[in-house]
């Protein structure tokens, strides 16, 4: 059975950047990945200070974690990011980044985006979580 994704905005809904207010996932497997950080392979930070260095190794990350699954990034129907900012134009920032990335199709589904005091991470500025329907 191949897997079916829907994803709806309601009429009485406000427009979105992007992102759909609700995603429906028709039966299979789910995988839900670790928070994705802007970590090296050697769980070195990258890019202290600069967020568009950090979104990159993000994206590298959950690239990697969803091929390890089978899945690319349309397989996904839950984003969580955070950015360690108040800051409406850094979080614009980081949306965009991610958005315009490689794992952009990742963000047209249900998505959060957070700005927040603190990361796991002295120095760290992003962090992604997905939520993902795997592929059969």
């Amino acid at each position: 059975m191949t897997e079916k994704i829907t994803r709806i905005n309601p009429e009485q809904l406000h427009e979105t950047p992007g992102y759909h207010h609700i995603t429906v996932v028709e039966a299979g497997r789910t995988a839900y990945l670790a928070g994705q950080c802007p970590l090296d392979p050697n769980g070195d930070l990258v890019g202290s200070g600069s967020l568009e260095t950090q979104v990159d190794q993000v994206v590298a990350n959950a690239i990697t974690a969803l091929a390890a699954v089978s899945a690319q990034p349309e397989h996904v129907v839950r984003s969580v990011i955070y950015v360690r900012s108040n800051e409406r134009d850094i979080l614009g920032a980081a949306w965009r980044g991610l958005t315009e990335s490689a794992l952009g199709p990742a963000f047209t589904t249900a998505s959060t985006l957070l700005g927040v005091t603190q990361l796991g991470f002295a120095g760290q500025l992003v962090e992604v979580d997905l939520t993902v329907a795997l592929p059969d």
